[in-house]
């Protein structure tokens, strides 16, 4: 077997083993003839399953290479030994952010060093077209000379779009630090991607905590692709409004959404860093605050606080990759249906509002909220509507001045959805529930917009309301309409409000196997597991070859670890001619999470 330690693999005599990941082994070395020591990271052998991988990694880690900037762990060389691919990187004492961070919150003057040195070292890789793909607290170092790295610029790239069977049609990243985008498994990645994953890192140097972390890989990837991102003052009170604002901005599921490029990110985010908080900061905290009053130079080095000196820094065993197959395409309302709800709120805003809209708008995208405007809500994140921008003070007075008007309500109900307040949304969507003027057509295209914004539960029951008219009818529900009920139901019953506001024993009304599908998910996730499979059990003997009862099967075994039962309803869930293309593709998502 090769590279073992002391063995010596072309010039460098190995040393010790630093860490081991899903893609590569890293290795402390010595190179005599410099008389230096080097980390060297050894590329996974499967990578070789690829005939065309050596050819493609020579050319990439050449490439990569050539990135020259003080803020990027420098590679020395590549090559090959006995066949196995290698990269000699540059060996830096020190720590990464994610362990400094693990001894406590960060200081303002540390955070605004760590993110300009990363902006400066991404901003430099994005004009030479790299992107990093893989940025997270463990891919940056703080050298104990007070310097800062980035990292493993190389690695995702020279990995991918490789036939292996660790690449392909599969997705490289971090689960916590994932753009949707890359979770999707598209292949058209950008800047946009790599400015996703700066984000989550700044949110959680904020904030405390990375917005979205589960038991299980599966369940943070699909919360980065459907769910809205926790506000960061709910989960941090002491955070500003203009903090929020650049983090929501920096966190758009979608990338056109987000800051111009990196450069425009960090100067956002440190302005709003030094911006006046509105609550007072934590006790363990408020002797850290730094105030600001002039835009101050860019400092390339960190000098530490920290008395105790750390440890040689050891590259982390890297979190295994965790691939998607191209799983989840999102249901996108119908362009040549416009949405009614929005229509109500046109026309009040050109009539007796425009100007103000406007106007609040440019003042929050500026940052100069005042606290009148922080009094009318305690969040005024603007929401993008297909004709324009509204935020929740407009849009209860809407509803103040339309109570009859079940526009204006679901209209309320998408922008508490985009506030990720969930049982204000729901609380609004039930005045819904029989209010004269709501017809079957209005329903449909509501639980479109909504699926298409990831609110599921909303989608549900509007759903679930268009289908109780449809039945009136006598005629059966259309094939695109009951697809979209029974996707909605099903990915609705993550949320643990569901049992509240989607009830069950209409659904059985409409479709019994359906509720009992819904019952089982749900009492999975927030009940007895036991029961959850007993559930689903009656519902396999009774409807024997559902499709959507195959695909629970598989989601619940692989959550419990059975990954041989998971694959073997997978297995029978594709080779179920009424298997839907959303269930094919949350298969792919739960395959891919099988050990």
């Amino acid at each position: 077997m090769s590279f073992q330690i002391g063995e010596t693999v072309g010039r460098y005599r190995l040393v010790e083993q630093l860490g081991q990941g899903g893609m590569a082994t890293v290795l402390k070395a010595y190179h005599a003839e410099l008389d230096r020591y080097v980390a060297i990271k050894v590329l996974h052998q499967a990578f070789l399953e690829d005939p065309s991988f050596l050819a493609r990694f020579q050319r990439e880690a050449r490439m990569v290479a050539r990135l020259d900037h003080p803020n990027i762990v420098p590679i020395y060389d590549y090559a090959e030994h006995e066949g196995r691919p290698y990269l000699v990187m540059k060996y830096i004492e020190g720590e990464t952010l994610k362990a400094r961070q693990a001894r406590g919150p960060l200081t303002d003057g540390e955070i605004q060093t760590v993110v300009e040195a990363i902006g400066m070292a991404l901003g430099y890789a994005h004009q030479q077209g790299i992107l990093h793909r893989d940025i997270k607290p463990s891919n940056v170092i703080l050298a104990t000379d007070g310097h800062i790295y980035l990292a493993d610029f190389g690695l995702a790239r020279i990995a991918q779009s490789g036939d292996s069977t660790l690449t392909s049609d599969m997705i490289l990243g971090t689960p916590q630090y994932i753009s949707p985008e890359q979770a999707l498994g598209r292949k058209d990645l950008d800047d946009g991607t790599d400015l996703y994953s700066l984000g989550v890192v700044l949110y959680e140097m904020v904030v405390g905590k990375v917005p979205f972390s589960a038991d299980t890989p599966f369940s943070i990837i699909h919360d980065h692709i459907y769910s809205p991102l926790p506000l960061p003052r709910q989960v941090n009170p002491a955070l500003s409004e203009e903090m929020q604002l650049v983090l929501l901005k920096a966190l758009s599921k979608e990338r056109s959404d987000r800051h111009h490029d990196v450069t425009a990110l960090v100067k956002a985010f440190l302005g709003a860093l030094h911006a006046p908080p509105i609550a007072p900061p934590p006790p363990d905290r408020a002797d850290q605050a730094t105030v600001v009053t002039e835009p101050t130079e860019v400092p390339s080095t960190l000098p530490l606080p920290d008395p105790v000196a750390p440890e040689p820094f050891k590259p982390e065993p890297e979190v295994p990759v965790v691939p998607v197959q191209a799983p989840v395409v999102e249901v996108k309302p119908n362009k040549d249906r416009k949405f009614p709800w929005m229509l109500l709120a046109l026309g009040v805003l050109l009539l007796v509002g425009c100007l103000v809209a406007l106007w609040a708008v440019r003042t929050l995208r500026q940052g100069n909220l005042v606290p009148t405007q922080v009094a009318i809500a305690e969040t005024l994140a603007p929401l993008k509507t297909p004709e324009n921008i509204i935020d929740i003070a407009q849009a209860l007075q809407q509803v103040e001045q339309n109570p009859d008007d079940p526009h204006a309500y679901l209209n309320l109900a998408m922008v508490y959805h985009q506030l990720n307040k969930n049982l204000e949304e729901q609380d609004t969507l039930s005045k819904l529930d029989g209010m004269a003027g709501v017809d079957e057509s209005m329903l449909w295209d509501s639980a479109r917009v909504a699926a298409g914004e990831g609110a599921w539960l909303s989608a549900a029951r509007l759903a679930l309301w268009g289908a109780e008219r449809h039945q009136q009818t006598g005629s059966p529900l259309p094939d695109d309409l009951a697809t979209l009920l029974h996707e909605s139901v099903y990915k609705a019953m993550k949320e643990k409000i569901a049992d509240k506001y989607l009830e069950i024993p209409r659904l059985a009304f409409i479709d019994e196997p359906l509720s009992q599908l819904a019952k089982a998910r749900y009492t999975f996730f927030y009940g007895n597991q036991t029961v959850a499979q007993e559930i689903l059990d009656d519902l396999s003997r009774n409807k024997p070859g559902l499709a959507e009862a195959q695909l629970l099967q598989a989601d619940f075994s692989a959550r419990t670890g059975d990954a041989d039962r998971a694959r073997q309803a997978l297995a029978d869930l594709r080779n179920n001619p009424a298997a839907q293309g959303w269930m094919l593709q949350e298969a792919e998502i739960i395959e891919r999470t099988l050990p």
